[in-house]
């Protein structure tokens, strides 16, 4: 019998470039999704084209709650429905038929033919667990009676609810497998069978002499868990009056008029390589986590750390300026990583936070987070401009060129990686000294400013320390001034991801401060958030949401939106942004272009100019202290070993080193939480609900004059 569902969606087509209407028709026991012009026409069996939906990858855009996507057979299908909820149902449905017809060619090409045995021996495992659970529920209610604090309460009820779910899905699991026994049983016997389960195609058919039985919308004994509502809704019909048409399962996913929209620049140009071109789900996803999406390259030179670490400009006996991702290689594939990288993805669901999911080594960029977050002061020149600007409307426009300036460093090249994620407590220091106007670096002066973040940096330089202030959620808190222009900027970002299917969604939750000491003034930004798309082929990045930054005291403020691309034409990259005079509705200056490429402005003068051009800006290299003077839990020396095995392209010596940094880290948490402890920071502070710079130049400008 098959499990069908039915409804109206929106599909886009190229012919007509815009939304057409279509009948849907869900099979779940065929793992076909097929589509008709009209209900009429569903009736009368003229299909108009269907999806495969073996192997198939479902993805949605976390800023569009009707839309989603089927990639499959080298091809992207974009469907739209009603709202959100009848999304919800579409996905959970077709997810539930993905998951069943995906595991059974995983056995297929293993060669693995289930038998009754592996019924019986599974049923009982599921039991037992099952009762197993169902104690443990037991327990949460006698835990949460005699549990006296309201953290410890809500700890107790989130495990039982999780709990909860298991034991349905437990439940469901055994129904399941109890249909699936008695059905193979009843055929076996019919047929004077032996009692082994082979089903056809992987898919259990019925003797062709049976009686075909009308089916409605699957239910939860024709689903598995979650996997779409128990009757009909508004927007999905129950297509119980009738039987479908009977249609063989296709080698291809097509349509009659080839009108579908498949995601050309986005997909094929990735796949046309001989790496990737005969593997449409193939090419390892690289997920990436806890930043808004950096370059995602492998490792390629086999020098070690130390000899890459040497080669400064200024002050080589010093400091190390050495970028650890300038002698990384430009897309290599990392086919060989397939295996885990589709692992990684058959444990996550649409909108699962991946906040604690665990990464392979082999994709992580060779530095911390913590050191990514320096990259806004890659033009260190264009930030200490804001605090030499004497009319306030000039300094809120250069915040606003300073910002836009602040993204495109830290993502070099066009492929996507993440860096390591920091250890509560890790550090990392750095700075800039400014370019002169000659394009050479100025001479690094020979005073000191013998206090602040970088105590042995001169006052013209801008001065950069952050910290991992925070383990659960992942905070991380950085500060950044320069003493002799009397500017500094304090920050917090802790992210959340979540995956999207074809795409990784990552939330900067926080926010920063730039301060004009002089004028006290002080502008509050926000963050765009990342996102990591086509991870199943190159991944590539781009930035999205609604920014802004205000001035309380000038009344000044700006409106910058980054906007993703639309699958349906538009631009990679680009960004919006007004800036508006206190108290007025229109702006005054209107910019648009690309924030890793060239941004224009417009002026209420009717005058154009280039706002930024990125592609010209030279990037200033950070200085570093050398691995030697380093302490222990800064950044480069704490990760050393990690980045050395990354750069020899020993992932397991890479691994290991990784594992032994975050079971060093378990460990402390285990001594502390034992010892009753809690975790001081070391540079920063917690201020309400953000993170404060303990000795900030405003603060130490403040007890000089006293």
């Amino acid at each position: 019998m098959a499990s069908i569902m039915e409804g109206p969606l929106s599909k886009w087509t190229n012919v007509m470039k815009g939304w057409q209407y279509r009948w849907f028709v869900l099979d779940y026991n065929a793992g076909l999704l097929s589509y008709y012009t009209s209900k009429d026409k569903m009736m009368r069996g003229s299909r108009r084209g269907c999806v495969r939906l073996r192997g198939a990858v479902i993805g949605i855009d976390d800023e569009d709650d009707s839309t989603f996507t089927i990639t499959v057979d080298q091809k992207t299908f974009h469907f739209q429905a009603r709202d959100a909820d009848e999304r919800e149902k579409w996905i959970n449905a077709l997810e539930g038929t993905i998951l069943r017809h995906t595991l059974q060619l995983q056995e297929a090409e293993t060669g693995f033919v289930p038998s009754v045995q592996d019924f019986d021996r599974r049923l009982a495992e599921a039991d037992a667990y099952l009762q197993i659970l169902i104690d443990q529920l037991k327990l949460f209610d006698e835990k949460i009676k005699d549990s006296k604090e309201d953290e410890s309460r809500r700890t107790i009820e989130n495990l039982k609810e999780t709990t909860c779910s298991m034991v349905e899905s437990i439940k469901h699991c055994i129904v399941l497998l109890q249909i699936a026994k008695d059905q193979s049983n009843e055929q076996q016997h019919a047929n004077g069978l032996i009692s082994t389960i082979n089903p056809v195609d992987g898919i259990y058919q019925p003797p062709l002499d049976a009686p075909v039985v009308n089916t409605t919308m699957p239910t939860q004994t024709t689903l598995p868990a979650g996997s779409g509502p128990s009757g009909p809704s508004s927007g999905v019909a129950s297509p119980a009056h009738i039987p479908l048409p009977s249609h063989s399962v296709p080698d291809f996913s097509y349509s009659s008029s080839e009108d579908e929209f498949y995601d050309a620049d986005e997909f094929y140009q990735s796949t046309t390589s001989p790496k990737h071109c005969n593997n449409p789900s193939g090419a390892p996803a690289a997920l990436p986590l806890n930043n808004e999406g950096t370059a995602l390259k492998r490792p390629e030179t086999t020098e070690s750390l130390n000899s890459s670490m040497s080669n400064g400009t200024t002050d080589a006996d010093a400091f190390d300026s050495h970028d650890d991702r300038d002698d990384e290689g430009e897309g290599e594939s990392v086919e060989e990583h397939k295996s885990v990288i589709m692992h990684l993805l058959s444990q996550v669901r649409l909108g699962m936070d991946l906040t604690k999911v665990v990464l392979p080594t082999f994709i992580l960029e060779r530095r911390s987070l913590l050191e990514m977050y320096a990259d806004f002061f890659a033009h260190p020149d264009l930030f200490v401009s804001i605090a030499e600007q004497s009319d306030p409307r000039d300094r809120m426009v250069y915040v606003v060129k300073w910002y836009l300036s602040a993204f495109h460093a830290g993502r070099k090249g066009s492929v996507a990686k993440k860096p390591y994620n920091p250890i509560l407590g890790e550090v990392f220091y750095c700075h800039w000294d400014l370019p002169s106007e000659t394009e050479e670096p100025s001479p690094p002066s020979q005073d000191t400013v013998s206090d602040g973040p970088v105590p042995w940096s001169s006052p013209d330089s801008v001065c950069f320390v952050a910290e991992q202030v925070s383990h659960h959620p992942p905070i991380s808190a950085f500060y950044a001034e320069c003493s002799r222009k009397k500017i500094q900027f304090n920050a917090h970002i802790w992210t959340k991801s979540k995956f999207l299917g074809m795409s990784i969604g990552v939330h900067n939750i926080g926010q920063g401060c730039v301060s004009c000491l002089e004028h006290d003034e002080h502008y509050i930004l926000t963050f765009p958030n990342g996102y990591g798309r086509s991870i199943l082929t190159v991944p590539w990045v781009e930035l999205g949401g609604e920014c802004n930054i205000s001035c309380s005291k000038t009344g000044y403020s700006a409106n910058i939106v980054f906007h993703t691309k639309p699958f349906y034409g538009g631009k990679k990259h680009r960004i919006t942004a007004e800036i508006f005079a206190p108290n007025d509705k229109k702006s005054f200056c209107s910019i648009e272009g690309e924030w890793n490429g060239v941004m224009y402005a417009k002026w209420a003068t009717g005058e154009n100019t280039t706002f930024i051009d990125t592609k010209r800006l030279g990037i200033v290299k950070k200085k570093v202290r050398k691995l030697e003077d380093q302490l222990d839990y800064e950044s480069r020396r704490l990760w050393r070993d990690v980045t050395l095995n990354l750069k020899r392209k020993d992932i397991d010596a890479a691994t290991e080193a990784k594992h032994r940094l975050e079971e060093k880290q378990r460990a402390e948490a285990r001594e502390r939480k034992e010892n009753e402890q809690q975790w001081e920071t070391r540079l920063f502070h917690e201020d309400g609900e953000c993170w404060v710079y303990d000795e900030p130049l405003l603060k130490r400008i403040a007890s000089q004059r006293h």
